[in-house]
Formats: structure tokens, C-alpha cells, sequence
């Protein structure tokens, strides 16, 4: 029996032995290869990984003027684990100019694991950002006072001119969201927020450099470590070129002056947006640096906006400007023909006591002066006819609404047309599901009439509008808007090289912009008949519950086009008053250089034009 006990005991003597060795054998594990806590530890004492910025691309206009540039700025970063306790806040304060509960309070974030998700104690966080080279001068002067203090040289962006805010964009600190989006970016990092900025942020960042320093036991820097063998440069971000022309997108946001709206123009061959003009708007170097937070809040507290880049994100009705899209349609799908079908307008549409109002002309017009004088009655009659006469042909009033949208989103409108900008929205382009559930499948061409003329439940973009003039101008293909023109060393996405071909027939292009050419020799923009180059346009008076909008759409020369315009000015009324006049202008400043004697007097005349809008938030 006592031989048994103590083969008994022996069994359990070893079991317990092999578990403490086990235990120790996991825990080693946990402290040298699950935890990196003493690998960070030993690491920050032998070594300071110094992360070198690298440079921002510079951005510049089509025509190599300087827009966007970068200039230095100092963040003050901490290794918390190196900060002694025995730090005269005071005096640290003082070289700062900041109080001690500022102090106190950006330790506590830095240490606050929530905001500050990827906190450690052994490695630089940031205590201070964008320090001016002022600031910084004073501070740097008493930096030995505050052992566990560095200094991070970055550079931040600066604005040569205070245009195309909306364009451009700015660049501010990541989120949490946008370092856990992408491993690139550490807390303290700056990114693209808006704008160009956001969209071709990779290519503008570059890619960041690391110094690895070597420190005594005292953890006093001695020097690189191995003569620099593991460092890495930084490489500088790309340089990007816009189509944007500063000279004309400065005369843009001067004739919008005190208007609430949007001026678009594009270069027809190649789709690059020349002036992207969103009013009201602001200085970009309102949000540069520090200041950024405080004037960003300002502004998106302000009733009128001036955030919103209404060239692609306001959504209005196009008017009259969209009787080209019908025009186009009606003539390819047979509907009507250019010079024999001629509708009648007795001062409008009318049918089974429905009435379309227009205003007076002669009666019936065939297609060219049915655009020249802007005529509701005919493009009515014409939609009317496609939806509702032709059940023959598509089936159904619901396949002959869908035919017709069709052609509507093949020239752009209805969807977004990938513009390299952020936040751009779609419009609206109904169908026939969207009838079919607004009124319980009980409706017909008469129902929805109003979209023959640009209203009712159609709506578009300025920068879609000035898209159309583009494709008008080609006859019948564009290219996607885009506002880059050239990457450093990149070929542009394929995107804003294709061409993009709509449905409707060259030869309906061409009666078209007959149309639209008469309506500037004497239609309804005769105002553009003085001009020395062959303008084409179309007005638009979008109805509205208030004033209605002024719009206008067109392009030049009429042959050989250079330029497309859009301008959509709200409660500016007739589309003569502000919409073609402006676009005049635009078109003048871009294919002359410059503006003649008596236009430079009318572009004072509108700068000082301004329009009351109350104080209704918009």
C-alpha cells in the first residue's frame, strides 16, 4: 500500500512541475511574441522612428498658374512614456501660448484611447499641429526644458488666389474613420476633405519617409542608426494640371456676385470643365491651419450655404433649355420632322382643357423656330404624340415613357456623370414605374406634359445643363467632365478619355443647332447676336414658387466649338436677363482673352447686380 501512495505521489509531483513549466511557457509567449508592450519598450529606448512628410503636389490652372502650393508648418509631438513628471507646465504653457487647461486637456485626448485609437506611450503623438514658422521660432528656444518634446516639420497648404474654393477643396486632420480605412495614415495626419483634395488624394500625399535615431541609456539622440542603411525617403506627391481657367473663373465668381447659383463651361472636344463657379462661395484660405475648424463651422452655419457646390449638387429644373433633348428625341424616333411638321400655339398647349401657356408668336413653327422662340406648344404637342399617339409602335404608354427616358439618360441627365469631384448628385429622369406608383397606373402624355418643357418632375445639375451644351455643340457624343487635365506621370483614367455616344441621329443635331443659332441671331438670345464669333443658345425660365430661375445654355463658335455654358442664376427671372448676358460674357473672356471695352463696363454692371433673396433658409 505505501508503495502505491508513492507511485501516487511521484505521478502527482510531476503533473504539477510539468503544469508550472507550462504556464511559464505561455506566458513567455504572451510577453515576447503575442504582446509588443516590452518590444515597444526596449525599442523606444534604443531607437526614435522619426516619420518625414512627404511634400503635397502642387496644383495649377490649364494655363500653368499657380493655385495651390505648400508652405511650412511645425507639429509638436510627445513620446508620453519620455515627458517627466517634473515638467514646468507653466513655462511650457508660456512658449505655447496656451493655458494649462489646454495643456491638460490635450494630454487627456492623446491618452483617450477612443479618440485617439492608435495611442501608445512609446511612440510620438501629436500634442500641437501647424505651429506658423512665428510660433514655432519661440517654442523652439526653450525645447530643451522639455525633455519627451519633439518637433515634426510639415508643410500645409496655401492659396494664391481666393477663387474656386468649391473646385479645389482643403485638406484637414484624419478621422478615425479614415485611418481605419486605410493603414497610410496614423492620428495627425492630414488628408483630403473636399474637392480636388479628396478625389485625387493618393496621388497628391506621396509617400512617407522614416528616420531611425539611435539614443544612448540616457535617451539622448547619438545619430542615425547604421549611418541611415534602414531610413527611407519620402517621395513628394504628384502634381496635378486643371482644365480650369483661373482668368475665366475669376470673371465667374465676379458676375455672381450677390446671386445665388452656378456658371459651368466645358471644353466640348475634350470634356475638361474650364470654370466650375457655385455662388455664394468663399476664400479658401479660410481653411487653412489651425483656423480651419473654426471658419468650417462658421460657414455650415450660414442660411445661404455657401458650402454646397451647387454646380453638381444643386438639383433644379433645366427649362426651356431642355427643348433640345426633345427636339432630338421627337426628330430620330420619327415623331416629327424638322421642316414639314409645323404645331400649333395658341398661346400655348391646349387639349381637353388642359393649357400649357406660352408666349406670343407666330403660329404653327416648324422645329428651328420652335426653338428659336423657345415655343411650349410645340414641344408639348411633341410628347404628346410620342407618349400617347404611338401605341402602335412601343406597345404601351409605359414603353414609350421608358423609350423617351432613354434618350434622356443617354444624354446625361437622370444619373451621375462621374465628374472627379465628391458629393455630385443624379437629378431626376422619371419613368414609367415611377408614374405607375404616383398615380396608381392611371396616367398618360397629358398627365405629365410639363417635362416636354423642362418642369415638373425633371430635374438637373448646372454642370448636366453645361454637359448638354457640350454634346450639342459635338453633335451627339461628349466626353465625362472632369476638372484634372494632367497627373504627373499618369495617363488620365479612361473615364475622361471616351467619348460617349446619345441616341439621337446627326442630322437631328444638326436642325437643332440651327435652332439654337437662330435663337441668337433673333430669338430669344438676340443679346448674343453682337458678338464676332458664332455663339448658339438656348434660354430657360425655370417656374419656381417664388421668382423663377434664370437659365441659359450654349456654346461657340458654332463651327469648331470651344467652349459649352451653363448658367442658372435663382429668382433671376427670364432667361434673357441674367443667364444669357452672363454666358456672353464667359463665352467672350474665354475665346478672345478678354473682355472688349463695353463688356468689361457690363461685367461691372452684374458684379454690382445683386439679387434680394430675404432670409428664408435655402
Amino acid at each position: 500500500m505505501r508503495e502505491h501512495d508513492s507511485g501516487y505521489r511521484h505521478y502527482v509531483i510531476g503533473g504539477v512541475a510539468i503544469l508550472i513549466v507550462v504556464v511559464y511557457i505561455i506566458r513567455l509567449f504572451q510577453l515576447q511574441i503575442s504582446s509588443d508592450d516590452y518590444k515597444k519598450s526596449a525599442d523606444s529606448n534604443a531607437f526614435l522612428k522619426k516619420i518625414e512628410y512627404p511634400s503635397r503636389g502642387v496644383i495649377t490652372d490649364r494655363n500653368g498658374k499657380l493655385l495651390v502650393y505648400n508652405q511650412p508648418a511645425y507639429d509638436i509631438m510627445v513620446v508620453m512614456n519620455e515627458a517627466k513628471d517634473h515638467l514646468d507646465t507653466l513655462d511650457f504653457c508660456a512658449a505655447l501660448n496656451i493655458s494649462r487647461e489646454e495643456f491638460d486637456r490635450r494630454m487627456e485626448t492623446i491618452k483617450d484611447r477612443n479618440k485617439n485609437p492608435g495611442y501608445s506611450r512609446f511612440t510620438q503623438q501629436i500634442f500641437m499641429s501647424q505651429l506658423s514658422d512665428k510660433d514655432f521660432s519661440v517654442f523652439q528656444e526653450k525645447m530643451f526644458r522639455f525633455p519627451g518634446f519633439y518637433v515634426q516639420r510639415r508643410t500645409i497648404r496655401q492659396y494664391q488666389y481666393p477663387l474656386a474654393a468649391h473646385v479645389l477643396g482643403d485638406i484637414a486632420e484624419v478621422s478615425p474613420a479614415d485611418i481605419e480605412e486605410d493603414d497610410y495614415y496614423q492620428p495627425g495626419d492630414y488628408i483630403g476633405k473636399l474637392g480636388i483634395e479628396r478625389s485625387y488624394e493618393k496621388q497628391l500625399r506621396g509617400e512617407k519617409g522614416i528616420q531611425i535615431l539611435l539614443r544612448d541609456a540616457h535617451g539622448r539622440v547619438q545619430g542615425r542608426y547604421q549611418n541611415g542603411k534602414f531610413d527611407r525617403r519620402p517621395v513628394a506627391g504628384k502634381n496635378l494640371t486643371l482644365g480650369i481657367d483661373a482668368d475665366l473663373q475669376a470673371l465667374g465668381e465676379r458676375l455672381m456676385e450677390g446671386k445665388i447659383g452656378s456658371i459651368v463651361a466645358i471644353e466640348p472636344s475634350t470634356g475638361e470643365v474650364l470654370c466650375m463657379v457655385s455662388s455664394p462661395s468663399y476664400d479658401p484660405r479660410m481653411m487653412v491651419g489651425r483656423q480651419r475648424s473654426k471658419s468650417h463651422h462658421q460657414l455650415s452655419q450660414n442660411v445661404w450655404k455657401p458650402l454646397l457646390n451647387r454646380s453638381i449638387m444643386g438639383q433644379y429644373p433645366p427649362g426651356s433649355t431642355f427643348k433640345t433633348t426633345q427636339g432630338l428625341t421627337f426628330m430620330t424616333e420619327g415623331i416629327l420632322h424638322p421642316t414639314h411638321t409645323a404645331y400649333p400655339c395658341g398661346h400655348g398647349f391646349n387639349y381637353k382643357g388642359l393649357h400649357v401657356g406660352c408666349h406670343g408668336h407666330a403660329s404653327p413653327l416648324p422645329l428651328v423656330p420652335a426653338l428659336s422662340t423657345s415655343c411650349n406648344g410645340y414641344f408639348c404637342w411633341g410628347l404628346y404624340y410620342m407618349i400617347n399617339q404611338n401605341i402602335s409602335k412601343y406597345g404601351s404608354v409605359q414603353k414609350a415613357m421608358d423609350k423617351w427616358r432613354d434618350y434622356m439618360v443617354s444624354m446625361g441627365f437622370g444619373y451621375k456623370l462621374g465628374i472627379d469631384l465628391p458629393g455630385e448628385k443624379r437629378g431626376l429622369i422619371p419613368n414609367s414605374k415611377f408614374y405607375d406608383k404616383a398615380y396608381k397606373g392611371s396616367w398618360n402624355g397629358l398627365t405629365i406634359i410639363s417635362i416636354a418643357i423642362g418642369q415638373g418632375e425633371v430635374n438637373a445639375t448646372p454642370l448636366q445643363i453645361a454637359n448638354l451644351g457640350a454634346t450639342i455643340a459635338n453633335r451627339g457624343w461628349f466626353i465625362t467632365p472632369h476638372v484634372v487635365k494632367q497627373v504627373q506621370g499618369e495617363k488620365l483614367d479612361t473615364t475622361y478619355t471616351n467619348r460617349r455616344h446619345t441616341m439621337a441621329k446627326r442630322e437631328a443635331y444638326d436642325y437643332v443647332v440651327q435652332g439654337m443659332r437662330a435663337s441668337a441671331t433673333g430669338g430669344t438670345c438676340k443679346a448674343l447676336a453682337h458678338y464676332d464669333f458664332m455663339a448658339c443658345g438656348k434660354t430657360g425660365t425655370a417656374q419656381n414658387r417664388g421668382h423663377d430661375h434664370s437659365v441659359f445654355m450654349g456654346f461657340a463658335p458654332m463651327d469648331k466649338p470651344k467652349i459649352a455654358v451653363a448658367v442658372y442664376v435663382e429668382n433671376g427671372g427670364w432667361g434673357a436677363t441674367y443667364g444669357v448676358p452672363l454666358g456672353g460674357l464667359i463665352m467672350e473672356q474665354y475665346i478672345n482673352g478678354k473682355l472688349s471695352e463695353a463688356s468689361q463696363k457690363k461685367a461691372d454692371e452684374f458684379q454690382h447686380k445683386h439679387i434680394s433673396y430675404g432670409t428664408t433658409s435655402r
